[in-house]
């Protein structure tokens, strides 16, 4: 009953539509917030930022120390929806989802394999399951980041959302099932991404309380920040100036969410003060939606763009391409007669050189029942997919086939995953939770290949679509567009640690950060350049 009660409470808080922010959270106040997209139609900003995510939020609050930045978010306002951020609703609002206005939005990757992306203040740090824990040394190093600033701009994030979970009985159990599946050493409490079992850190409060990566726009000046809410960018704007193959971005032209969709309204891009440079727009909408909004604004693949009617201003073949979702397999666990309360993982098993992650957690699926799936993802797949327009409308999914399996190299390694996941699943710990019988099913190499084939599901953490390299540089700038940056998970070309939303708020921060010191350097390089014609 205690179950029903939670999640009925849950799904009349869902009913209502909250549009505008609280004016405090956690002490800190936050920017104004409003969803009158008449109040932001022709202004112009030092910085727009499209997408109000977990990486857009920190990156907005870091650069309004400084900066006048314009957030646009297709998606409403989380504070004060006890749904979205009690822990004790975990799960409920995956349930419910819709076209326009629902914080989560589901799709059907072309694989056949159901999905969701955020669309919501926070992104995905805002309905995922909220364990935090650092990308690996090696992840840092591959990506060429400055390792020092990393390390800053984590503990940056860690002071302000993170903390130590306190295990329920059925993580303890978890943890358990993992030491006796050989997933060893045990490392305790910890953020590093390192190999054996461990507890990660939290977003949770010990109050159960959600910490989200909207949080951090309180951190920034609130007099520099605002907020659009459920607007969503249709596309970019460009000046018509500059070579044929460099494009200068002017602004962005944005619609209602849940409007019409040939009304547009236009923001734009100032000249930044005490400097002749401009800022930039920044696409921080997710491994969806940033290349979708390329694609729209004329940056693609040039035949692909014509079929749709789309204007080209640049012909980019590699916009939605390595788009890659890391294949998961997960075992349902039956408990006894009590229906267990949802439960989001805090232990995680890292296992096989850091390949297979495995969490275990309790998912509301109904108003009155629950599952209990233990789950192993693939961290590093060799398959990869890619994506495209579906229509012109941006507020629809784009298509998206993420070829699951797809390489002979990840249908071996899923097979030892399922044989991973299942020696934890008929654990004695989790048997002795659970009040069942331990045991272990012993498939044939056929039967556990078409296991794979029938049973792959996503784990959440897809990326890629404007990798650094192909599409953005080191310094996460569009190649060949002026004024035009990426910061989000489209840019990844793995998905950093056991999950991504510690690397992505981080990221956020970070590179805020290196734009201020871009800016800087540039006005010194400018002020000397006076001072020397004086």
């Amino acid at each position: 009953m205690e179950l029903l009660h939670v999640l009925l409470a849950a799904s009349c808080i869902l009913l209502v539509s909250f549009s505008q922010s609280s004016s405090l959270c956690q002490g800190k106040t936050l920017p104004y917030m409003t969803p009158d997209v008449t109040k932001i139609s022709g202004r112009s900003f030092d910085y727009i930022i499209v997408g109000g995510g977990t990486a857009g939020c920190p990156l907005a609050a870091t650069l309004s120390k400084r900066y006048s930045v314009l957030v646009v978010e297709r998606g409403s306002s989380p504070y004060e929806n006890p749904s979205v951020l009690q822990k004790k609703f975990y799960g409920f609002p995956l349930l419910q989802t819709n076209e326009f206005s629902s914080v989560s939005q589901s799709f059907i990757s072309k694989d056949g394999v159901s999905n969701l992306r955020g669309r919501v203040l926070g992104g995905s740090s805002t309905i995922g399951g909220g364990f935090y824990g650092r990308a690996s040394d090696a992840f840092v190093r591959r990506a060429g980041w400055d390792e020092e600033l990393v390390k800053e701009s984590y503990k940056w994030v860690e002071s302000k959302l993170v903390s130590k979970a306190e295990l329920t009985k059925w993580q303890s159990a978890v943890k358990f099932g993992l030491l006796e599946a050989g997933i060893l050493p045990y490392n305790g409490f910890s953020l590093e991404h390192v190999e054996g079992t461990k507890m990660g850190g939290t977003l949770f409060d010990h109050d159960g309380r959600r910490r989200i990566s909207a949080d951090l726009l309180g951190t920034g000046n609130p007099d520099n920040i605002v907020v659009l809410l459920n607007a969503t960018v249709k596309n970019i704007i460009f000046h018509k100036k500059g070579t044929e193959n460099e494009k200068t971005v002017h602004g962005i032209r944005f619609i209602k969410s849940d409007g019409n969709a040939s009304q547009t309204y236009e923001a734009y891009l100032q000249q930044l003060a005490n400097s002749g440079s401009w800022g930039d727009v920044i696409l921080s909408a997710g491994a969806l939606g940033s290349p979708q909004i390329l694609l729209l604004s004329g940056i693609g693949p040039k035949r692909h763009l014509k079929s749709f009617g789309i204007p080209l201003v640049l012909d980019f073949p590699e916009i939605g391409q390595e788009m890659i979702d890391n294949p998961s397999i997960s075992v349902l666990v039956e408990s006894g007669p009590e229906v267990q309360l949802p439960d989001p993982p805090q232990i995680a098993g890292i296992a096989e050189d850091f390949k297979f992650i495995v969490q275990g957690l309790i998912l509301p699926i109904s108003i009155n029942a629950t599952i209990i799936p233990i789950a192993i993802k693939l961290a590093f797949p060799a398959s990869k997919g890619k994506l495209e327009l579906n229509n012109t409308d941006p507020r629809q999914n784009p298509l998206v086939e993420f070829n699951y399996l797809a390489k002979e190299k990840d249908m071996e390694e899923c097979v030892k995953m399922v044989q991973l996941v299942e020696r934890v699943a008929g654990s004695k710990s989790i048997a002795g939770f659970l009040e069942t019988e331990s045991n272990n099913n012993s498939k044939s190499p056929h039967e556990l290949r078409e296991f794979c084939k029938k049973n792959v599901r996503t784990f959440y953490h897809y990326h890629g679509g404007c990798a650094v390299g192909s599409v953005v540089d080191n310094n996460y700038r569009v190649h060949g567009v002026k004024r035009l940056r990426v910061v989000d998970g489209s840019s990844f070309l793995e998905s950093p640690g056991t999950n991504p939303t510690a690397t992505l708020m981080m990221l956020g921060r970070y590179q805020g950060i290196k734009i201020l010191e871009e800016n800087t350097l540039h006005e010194q390089s400018k002020s000397n350049h006076n001072q020397t014609h004086v």
